[in-house]
C-alpha cells in the first residue's frame, strides 16, 4: 500500500461527506473515508462530516441526492462519490489519487 507521501501531487483536499445519522452505511463510510484519508492523504486534507438529519437543507443547497455522498471539492475538478466507500480503489480513482 502507497502512503501520503507516495500520492500524486502534494495539495491539501477538501472533502464534504454527506451522511444521513447513525446508519450503518453511514458509520462505515465515515470510518472508510477516515482510513482513505488517514493512509493517503495524511495531514493534506480537510474533512467535514455533515449529518443531513441535523442539517437537512445542506441536501437542497448542495444538490445531493443520494446519501452518503463524499463531494471532492479542491483541488479541481469537483467529483461526486456515492456510496459507503467500501471499494478503495474507486474511491482513490474518484479522488485522482495515484497508487
Amino acid at each position: 500500500m502507497k502512503t501520503a507521501e507516495q500520492g500524486k501531487g502534494k495539495e491539501k483536499y477538501v472533502l464534504r461527506l454527506y451522511i444521513a445519522g447513525t446508519t450503518p452505511r453511514s458509520i462505515r463510510a465515515v470510518s472508510r473515508i477516515r482510513q482513505i484519508c488517514h493512509q493517503y492523504l495524511d495531514s493534506r486534507h480537510e474533512l467535514e462530516v455533515i449529518d443531513t438529519y441535523q442539517n437537512p437543507q445542506s441536501l437542497v443547497e448542495n444538490k445531493i441526492i443520494a446519501l452518503p455522498t463524499l463531494v471532492k471539492e479542491v483541488p479541481p475538478p469537483l467529483r461526486r462519490i456515492v456510496g459507503d466507500m467500501s471499494d478503495t480503489e474507486k474511491v482513490l480513482c474518484a479522488l485522482d489519487i495515484g497508487q
